[in-house]
């Protein structure tokens, strides 16, 4: 007799958990997500999404639907706030050395898609919001997830995609705070067309002890980030985006006219958390996906496209061998992919949170010297090709992809 398909229940419908879902149902396998949210959307931030992260979206069937939208990137510019840059990668060669570009999109965006994926197979995937997982138990036939409101629901594997706070990692790891940083991001979003952004801009500028960041995702919407030290748990009072001109006063154009544009209301601020990499993301029938398992501060960009590849290994191991023995097998994968990731993202947040004036004179001779030929050829290595394993001849791109309007 053919056994029958595994049911895989996700904790968390954010990039992570719907990914893993849609890789998880393209191989046969039903899924059952459940999302707190009472509505399926993931906020209004955007996403820088390196070529291993298009490669992933490509290997996952919805790349082309995400670039009608999203403006292709051919060089991500580094450098101070003066506009003096220590850096410029053309990652537009990558189009042509891995098959996908690198892109900017609206998180909402992305979500979007990812939704309206795992949506079409109605009949082995299920969508639940208004429903959290706030605790487990598990067997050695399978886990009992428990909900919000009590219910109690069984599947064969549970997958924590509910991120850094999420109550499966608490069950599984105990409840140890995530680390802050020690500083704050303030982000937003900005109609605006404007000559010095022209379509797949990117710019990552630092300052004492600030730094900001745009990129436009999508024709006439662009994307920035205010980062600067601070204690957690703040609020703000007053007039924000006042507060944030006054901070990039004499900044590198076209700032300040970003943040004019940019509706106060608009605006989100955060605090910056992280975690040191674990040795352990789950036991038996359990494990965790994305920020839950391996939370990657901005500085590096890959959050999400590291929450991509997860969904897809995890799907892979599951296909193949007897689920416990599949999920150790995904862990081992992706704690050594991550961990590093994890502790870059870190060290350039230091890096970046830098203050006095010689500690900055410092950064940006260093900075000079070895983000052109080294960081970049090292970040290239570590962090893009290891997609290629999803690269064949079977899914090429097209060439509408290679447009950089987002048309």
């Amino acid at each position: 007799m053919t056994a029958a398909p595994l049911t895989v229940l996700i904790s968390g419908g954010g990039i992570g958990g719907l990914a893993a879902a849609l890789a998880l149902r393209q191989r046969g396998i039903r899924v059952r997500v459940f999302e707190r949210a009472t509505d399926l959307r993931d906020g209004g931030a955007g996403l820088h999404i390196w070529t291993n992260g298009t490669i992933a979206l490509q290997r996952l069937g919805v790349l082309d639907e995400v670039l009608e939208t999203a403006p292709v990137q051919h060089i991500t510019h580094f450098g101070t706030w003066r506009g003096d840059l220590f850096g410029a990668w053309p990652v537009g060669g990558f189009i042509e050395k891995y098959g996908c570009p690198t892109i900017a999109v609206e998180r909402s965006v992305l979500h979007r898609v990812l939704s309206a994926a795992v949506a079409a197979y109605a009949d082995d995937a299920e969508i639940r919001t208004g429903a959290a997982v706030v605790g487990f138990e598990q067997d050695s036939d399978g886990v009992t997830a428990e909900l919000s409101d009590g219910e109690r629901v069984r599947g064969d594997i549970l997958i924590g995609a509910d991120g850094i706070h999420g109550a499966v990692r608490t069950g599984l790891l105990g409840a140890e705070p995530p680390r802050f940083t020690g500083y704050i991001a303030w982000r937003g979003k900005a109609e605006l067309r404007h000559e010095k952004i022209p379509p797949g801009t990117f710019y990552a500028l630092f300052g004492p002890g600030t730094r900001f960041t745009f990129y436009d995702v999508a024709p006439g919407v662009v994307h920035w980030m205010s980062v600067a030290n601070g204690a957690p748990g703040g609020h703000d009072s007053g007039d924000v985006r006042a507060m944030l001109r006054e901070r990039h006063h004499g900044w590198m154009p076209p700032i300040d006219d970003i943040l004019a544009a940019t509706p106060p209301e608009a605006i989100i601020r955060g605090d910056v958390l992280d975690r040191a990499p674990d040795r352990r993301w789950g036991t038996g029938r359990v494990t965790l996906l994305g920020d839950a398992a391996h939370p990657i501060t901005f500085n590096i960009g890959q959050g999400a496209c590291q929450a991509l590849e997860d969904a897809l290994v995890l799907a892979e191991e599951l296909a193949t061998t007897d689920p416990r023995n599949a999920l150790r097998r995904y862990e081992k994968q992706r704690r050594a992919r991550t961990a590093g990731l994890q502790r870059i993202a870190h060290r350039i947040g230091v890096l970046g949170a830098l203050e006095h004036p010689l500690l900055i004179r410092l950064r940006e001779l260093g900075m000079r010297a070895v983000w052109p030929q080294l960081v970049f050829r090292i970040a290239e290595r570590d962090q893009i090709a290891y997609a290629t394993r999803w690269r064949t001849p079977a899914n090429p791109l097209p060439d509408k992809s290679f447009q950089t309007d987002g048309a």
